[in-house]
């Protein structure tokens, strides 16, 4: 099942070129009082709207999918993971390139790193460069949401802990400040356009990505080129500190990473998950 979150909060199921307005499905979440849990309630209660999205899915009111103005599918995730240097050609242009001084490790030694949750957008509300005076660069990723809590999860299990994927744009303001602080600006942590639910998408380990910028294909690998795959990462993630239904793993860009301006239109494509568009616009 494609899930999406679009216009004022709505929940909609994606079929073809359509919407499905599945909202009355969000009815089963369970009423919350503060504190609240840790983690999206959406995601921890995945099996529930699903399976009231079944029983509506075909009467609901529909609409084209060019018509909707699509959010992040996840709202409330606990943390956003990023995943430094996860492709070896990547690395290669980092040293080359892109550097700033520093000293380029192996994600081994360097392990994981965390983005502002305020960071968060959907396909539609695009990207703002709030420093348009220096590069601001788009990264596509794989992005896999986790489904349910999880400490120090073994590598055999990991692909059990996993609700969906979804597109990810780990957008990145190149300087000699740490990646977790430059990496924050609102608005450059992108996904979308939907969440594609585990079920659907059994296997993250071969899959094409790709992004264009005004039509020109700037980057192209496939996930099989990851130094750490997908369970490795929610491993190695999980040995530090619990993961929660909801928390989104960008699981690293391959080469071609490129700086983009305002009026820019990405347009970035995973198999088995889709194709978002995302326009760049200067604070």
């Amino acid at each position: 099942m494609k899930l999406c979150r679009f216009n004022d909060d709505r929940l909609g199921v994606v079929r073809g070129g359509m919407v499905h307005d599945v909202t009355a499905a969000l009815d089963v979440l369970p009423t919350m009082r503060w504190p609240l849990p840790h983690g999206d309630a959406f995601i921890a209660h995945l099996d529930a709207v699903r399976e009231r999205a079944d029983a509506l899915v075909d009467e609901a009111k529909t609409h084209p999918l060019e018509s909707v103005r699509l959010l992040s599918p996840v709202a409330n995730p606990s943390k956003i993971i990023g995943a430094p240097v996860n492709y070896a050609a990547h690395k290669d242009e980092i040293d080359e390139n892109i550097a700033h001084g520093h000293a380029i490790k192996p994600i081994s030694e360097w392990g994981l790193f965390l983005k502002s949750n305020t960071s968060l957008v959907g396909a539609s509300q695009g990207v703002e460069r709030r420093f348009p005076d220096q590069r601001n660069d788009h990264e596509v990723e794989l992005a896999v949401v986790i489904g349910r809590q999880g400490d120090r999860i073994p590598y055999a299990d990991a692909m059990s802990y996993i609700a969906g994927y979804a597109i990810g744009l780990d957008m990145t303001l190149r300087g000699p400040q740490f990646q977790s602080f430059r990496k924050s600006i609102d608005t450059y942590s992108v996904l979308g356009p939907w969440l594609v639910t585990a079920d659907e998408l059994t296997d993250p380990s071969d899959l094409e990505l790709r992004i264009g910028v005004n039509g020109d294909l700037r980057q192209q690998s496939r996930t099989r080129m990851l130094i750490c795959d997908v369970p490795r990462l929610i491993e190695y993630a999980s040995s530090f500190y619990t993961l929660y239904p909801g928390d989104i793993i960008m699981t690293g860009t391959p080469d071609g990473v490129g700086p983009v301006v305002g009026g820019d239109m990405m347009e970035a494509t995973i198999e088995g998950v889709g194709t978002m568009r995302v326009a760049v616009r200067d604070a």
